[in-house]
């Protein structure tokens, strides 16, 4: 990893008055979002990157938290001065979604309705509702057009829904490691983890909060179930293999025996300590439904029609949660919409989780796109350039 840390940071929390409509007919009333920012954004506030979390991250995106240790944003290898995504050169944007545990509007939060805390009552939140609250708080900022969105596995989703619903708002869509759709396969797995929750004896239907109580034993399955689909098999096998925890077999049917068995319920017991159940339900619900072809007869090209940006899209060749097959879909249909792309298929071993880590030939497609944003930036308006305009 090359450059330097943002240094510490500290996040700001967004208020918005206005009710939030939402795709399933509901809507949420005032809420809040919560914010970390990066970088200075400059005169013409055109160089604004927003950055779109998966699953279990947040809006703390780079650098440390003050007085914690270990307390490292979730990619803090990309962003920061002189990194792929330089600070010196964008301002970027790290939100947390409604719904999440971290700090913005979510189950955790007392309804205003009935002074409670939400629980499972919270309105069921898609991408594309993530996308329109995100939306809002780039007006916040003042910034007409965005040089870039960027996000990765669910956050690449949210990515694309900026290109397709706010064409004229965002010059640059860069999405890594996504899918235009989950395959019935990873909806699968997130119903047995969504299961594994719901099943928990101190669940209590989503209000485990008022009985003082966390769903502990289905989180730390779900997270389980989850961690194995986010590493690939030859990672898997070179890290654990069929290493014993014991040294010997111990004959045991409940017991620990396998190292794999050990790493993955400390996986477990860690996030079950951090995140929230009904966070859970909710951001995996929301990777099953988005299907922006499903609104065009199930045409992705026809989906794609709208978008204005120039993209690029990421893939990884050990990522079999979201395949780059999947990823190619994208590109097709960017293609046959005759729009701006560039892809990239990293052959990396470390399968869906490539995309949080510090591969060189990665960071460098990533690096030399956001050079190509900042140097368009630099250039007057209107600058010819082999007889085009800029």
């Amino acid at each position: 990893m090359t450059g330097r840390s943002v240094g510490d940071v500290s996040p700001q929390s967004f208020h918005f008055d206005e009710p939030l409509p939402l795709r399933s007919g509901a809507s949420l009333p005032a809420y809040d979002l919560m914010v970390e920012t990066y970088g200075q954004l400059n005169a013409e506030r055109s160089n604004a990157v927003l950055v779109c979390h998966a699953l279990n991250a947040s809006h703390h995106v780079a650098g440390t938290l003050a007085g914690q240790a270990k307390s490292e944003g979730w990619w803090d290898n990309l962003i920061g001065p002189g990194k792929p995504l330089d600070t010196d050169k964008f301002f970027v944007i790290g939100v947390n979604n409604l719904g999440s545990c971290f700090g913005s509007t979510g189950p955790m939060h007392v309804n205003p309705a009935t002074g409670r805390a939400w629980g499972a009552d919270f309105p069921v939140i898609t991408v594309q509702d993530w996308v329109d609250s995100q939306a809002r708080l780039v007006e916040r900022f003042g910034i007409l057009k965005l040089a870039a969105v960027l996000g990765g596995s669910l956050g690449g989703m949210q990515a694309l829904d900026w290109a397709l619903r706010y064409p004229e708002r965002v010059s640059h869509c860069i999405a890594v490691a996504t899918a235009p759709n989950l395959s019935a396969q990873n909806i699968a797995f997130n119903e047995v983890a969504r299961r594994a929750i719901v099943t928990d004896p101190d669940f209590h239907g989503g209000h485990f909060y008022a009985h003082g109580v966390v769903p502990k034993r289905g989180l730390r399955v779900a997270r389980m179930i989850g961690h194995i689909t986010y590493l690939s098999d030859d990672v898997m096998a070179e890290k654990f293999g069929r290493e014993l925890k014991g040294g010997a077999l111990g004959y045991s049917t409940q017991d620990i025996e396998f190292q794999i068995e050990s790493y993955l319920r400390y996986q477990g017991d860690k996030f079950s300590d951090y995140f929230d159940a009904n966070t859970y339900l909710l951001i995996t619900r929301a990777l099953d439904y988005f299907d922006p072809a499903s609104e065009h007869g199930g045409d992705l090209t026809r989906a794609f029609a709208t978008a204005r940006a120039k993209f690029l899209i990421v893939s990884f060749t050990t990522d079999w949660r979201f395949s780059p097959d999947r990823s190619r879909e994208i590109v097709k249909a960017l293609l046959d919409n005759r729009l701006d792309v560039s892809y990239a298929e990293i052959d990396a071993p470390h399968g869906h989780d490539a995309f949080l880590l510090d591969d060189p030939r990665y960071h460098g497609v990533l690096g030399a796109y956001f050079e190509r944003i900042a140097t368009s930036l630099e250039r007057p308006a209107g600058l010819q350039l082999k007889g085009v305009a800029i």
